[in-house]
């Protein structure tokens, strides 16, 4: 049949979303993972059949600025252009945007350097004992105890 390729999240389940995050020490599990794409700002799937072998997301305020912070292609599927179909559908959709971010590891750079992005500084903050399923769980009503926000600040 081979990979098919979509926008829409709301068909998925969690149990199509197992595998993902390799080498994580820890990482979201499956329904946390379906929160992540549900409330990102744009998703792209890659599906064999049923299952979900590749995503990626952005967030953004949808006017001027979106940043790719995940970009997964599980480790039986790589190497055959999934992953750039995916980053090519992304800046498609953020295309009317001024800045496309991404920050990644250095060994992942010159993938999209070859996609057209361009190195620059960029600073970051991790809070790795956040990373796992059960911290983003209680850290998802935001700053304020408000989703998504700080407003009235």
């Amino acid at each position: 049949m081979g990979i098919t390729y979509t926008d829409e999240v709301t068909s998925i389940g969690p149990g199509q979303l197992e595998g993902f995050f390799v080498g994580w020490p820890d990482h979201p599990d499956p329904d946390t993972h379906l929160d992540i794409l549900r409330r990102s700002y744009a998703v792209w799937l890659a599906l064999d059949g049923g299952r979900c072998v590749g995503f990626i997301n952005a967030l953004s305020d949808g006017v001027f600025y979106a940043y790719i912070p995940l970009l997964e292609v599980l480790p039986g599927y790589r190497g055959r252009g999934i992953g750039s179909e995916l980053v090519r559908r992304m800046t498609e959709t953020l295309g009317g945007m001024y800045a496309i971010d991404v920050v990644c590891d250095e060994d992942v750079a010159p993938f999209y350097t070859a996609k057209g992005f361009g190195r620059c500084v960029a600073m970051i903050k991790r809070n790795y004992g956040n990373q796992g399923a059960a911290k983003a769980r209680q850290a998802e009503a935001g700053p304020r105890g408000k989703r998504g926000g700080n407003s009235g600040a």
